[in-house]
């Protein structure tokens, strides 16, 4: 294998960064006034998009999306998960409109029939039992995590380093690679307190840093993914899931699976094509359809240690304790979830879903293996992602310094310019019910092209 030419890189990037930017004037015009916005975006985190500023979405179908400058794409990064379901699937749309139309009462703080129906569909795909809802997977990690200490009244919970819960404070949290504590993520945003004092971390992949991590007696459980998925997707080794379950059952601590984008891994996640067995368990994003939501599931054993304390006046999960606020549980998120979950997520579009990323995977790697790239790709279920590293990266520190900014922008650039659109964090596609085989072709031309520019 032989590495990229970083002077042929340099100008193959300046070239596509030049053609979107003549591509997208209506985009850049409205990036450029947005001065009442902070970043000029309405979320700081849309400024990831490469090339000085992002694509203005006019309107999106399935999968497919156009921009305001009227391009239309073959959409891979389907709002990074959040619409796994594709963009407006019909019977979402159809229980959407009926909801805020027809019945109306978007958020009433009264619950409706839909609840113990996505309730009992959660229990059959990811096994656990009891179920509430909240706005989204952050909500749902920061309550769950507050319900894990009250159960067990221990502090602390365990993450891996370069996990990702969303905007969770206690998750950004890394192992010092000299002697061993936790530090903060870089990049961390203001901690509310040293993260030591919230966290301890372990390396994914490494079951002796898990454990020791668990000796200390204070972690009331281990928040993990079944992959990583934020940093690429770095798949578990044989045992190392297993392994987690037996260290927290030995040490007393909760196992909580976060299912979020993992969820790629088939109709009942990886927690039911992997047989894994949480104490809690939380999701979010694509369940909805786009539409904000995110519920977490409690074992009988959890739930009955919560309502110990809730029975002896300890603790108020009603009131002073709450969670989610005033909209979690809402009419309008309970009718997407029944109908997107009943409806479009089915058995059979993971199917077909998980055929159509086998193929994307297939063409990736023939075009690594032609063109004898240092590059590696894997997939998990739906879902499929390229990394600058071979071979692949087996923890998420090793995941971070495989990372290469220019790469990226190239590689983002370069395939938006042809139509596709990869997640802008990384280079992530991911299948949805809508997604056809012709558009897997188009991206493995595309990558073919783009990949054997870098070699000239």
């Amino acid at each position: 294998m032989v590495a990229v030419d970083r002077s042929r890189l340099a100008v193959l990037l300046q070239q596509e960064a030049d053609a979107y930017a003549a591509a997208h004037p209506r985009s850049r015009e409205l990036y450029d006034a947005s001065s009442n916005l902070f970043g000029h975006v309405p979320m700081t985190w849309m400024n990831k998009w490469s090339g000085g500023f992002p694509l203005y979405l006019d309107h999106a179908q399935g999968a497919r999306i156009t921009d305001v400058d009227g391009h239309t794409y073959v959409d891979f990064a389907l709002g990074d998960t959040g619409a796994m379901a594709g963009h407006s699937p019909d019977p979402t749309i159809k229980a959407v409109t009926a909801r805020v139309g027809d019945l109306g009462g978007l958020t009433t703080m009264l619950p409706t029939a839909d609840a113990q129906w996505v309730g009992a569909e959660l229990t059959a795909r990811f096994t656990l039992p009891l179920w509430s809802f909240t706005l989204s997977a952050t909500d749902a990690n920061r309550w769950a995590i507050r319900l894990a200490r009250l159960a067990t009244g221990r502090s602390k919970i365990l993450v891996f380093g370069y996990c990702y819960h969303g905007s969770v404070d206690e998750t950004f949290a890394v192992t010092n690679p000299i002697h061993g504590g936790t530090d903060s993520r870089p990049g961390n945003v203001a901690p509310p307190v040293p993260v030591g004092l919230t966290t301890r971390a372990a390396v994914w992949n490494d079951l002796e840093s898990v454990e020791a991590a668990l000796r200390h007696g204070d972690v009331a459980a281990i928040l993990t993914e079944p992959a990583l998925t934020n940093i690429g997707i770095v798949l578990p080794e044989p045992g190392f899931l297993t392994g987690l379950r037996e260290l927290a059952t030995r040490y007393g601590a909760l196992l909580m699976i976060d299912e979020t984008h993992t969820f790629s891994a088939g109709w009942g996640g990886a927690t039911t094509a992997w047989d894994l067995e949480p104490d809690i368990f939380v999701i979010g994003k694509s369940i909805g359809g786009g539409i904000p939501c995110g519920a977490y599931g409690l074992s009988e054993n959890v739930a009955s240690q919560v309502t110990h304390h809730t029975d002896k006046g300890d603790a108020d999960i009603i009131d002073v304790g709450g969670v989610g606020g005033t909209l979690a549980g809402n009419a309008l998120s309970l009718a997407a979830m029944r109908a997107t979950l009943g409806e479009v997520l089915t058995p059979q579009a993971f199917e077909g879903m998980i055929d159509l990323a086998t193929a994307f995977t297939q063409g990736v790697e023939a075009g690594i293996a032609e063109f004898d790239l240092p590059w590696s790709i894997a997939q998990l279920g739906a879902r499929a992602e390229y990394r600058f590293a071979y071979p692949a990266p087996r923890t998420g520190e090793e995941a971070a310094a495989a990372a290469d900014d220019e790469l990226d922008a190239y590689m983002h650039l370069a395939m938006c310019n042809r139509g596709i659109l990869m997640t802008p964090f990384h280079n992530m596609a991911l299948m949805c019910p809508a997604t056809e085989r012709a558009d897997v072709d188009r991206h493995t031309d595309a990558f073919r092209e783009v990949v054997g520019a870098l070699r000239g």
